[in-house]
Formats: structure tokens, sequence, C-alpha cells
């Protein structure tokens, strides 16, 4: 899969607003066949600070992620909510879901 983290840094007018200037976009990203998250957090730090884990099927996905209408508007739009240029990981792995972390285990029965 393919999973993505971006680290978007708003400006502070727009900082409590931001969840509903994403939802549309969000909304249709969670739609397409391919994705299998997209999820928006805040950060505790800065409250002007959302993080974006997200995750895609394979390259295919990915790329009708990037080529889609809503991910073109998306472009257009978000920027001028934005104080600075998103940072990114971007990387592929050989699994297709969130695995347990080991170190933490929680007896869940």
């Amino acid at each position: 899969m393919i999973f993505i983290t971006v680290k978007f840094r708003v400006r502070p007018e727009y900082a409590d607003q931001w969840p509903r200037v994403v939802d549309e976009f969000t909304r249709a990203t969670r739609a397409e066949p391919g994705c299998l998250w997209f999820d928006w957090s805040r950060s505790l730090e800065d409250p002007a600070e959302y993080v974006l884990v997200e995750a895609f099927r394979d390259d295919e996905a990915g790329a009708a992620h990037v080529g889609s209408a809503h991910f073109e508007e998306a472009r257009r739009t978000l920027p001028p909510h934005l104080a600075e240029t998103p940072r990114i990981v971007h990387v592929k792995v050989p699994q297709d879901d969130w695995s347990r972390l080991g170190e933490m285990r929680v007896d869940e029965g």
C-alpha cells in the first residue's frame, strides 16, 4: 500500500474551520475505491497544525486519487487557508492494514 502522512499548518484564522473546509474533499477521497483510510487529527501542541494520515491500495489507486476532480479542486481551494506548504512523508509498505503494536499489547477479552 501507499502510506502518506501530511502536516498542514493552517492560518490561525482558519484553524477552527479546517474540518469544514476539507469536509467535501475528505468525503470524496474516502469514497474512492482504492482509498484504505483518510483521517485527520489536530496537533495537541499547535492548534493550527493538522495531520492527515492516508493510505491507498496501490500505485494505481494513488494515481486515481491525484488525478481526481476533487483533488484538483483541493489544490485550488485549500492553499489560501494555509500558512505554509504542507510537509509530507510518502512511502510504500508491504501490508494492507494497520499492524498491532506488540509493545503495548492489550488483553481484549
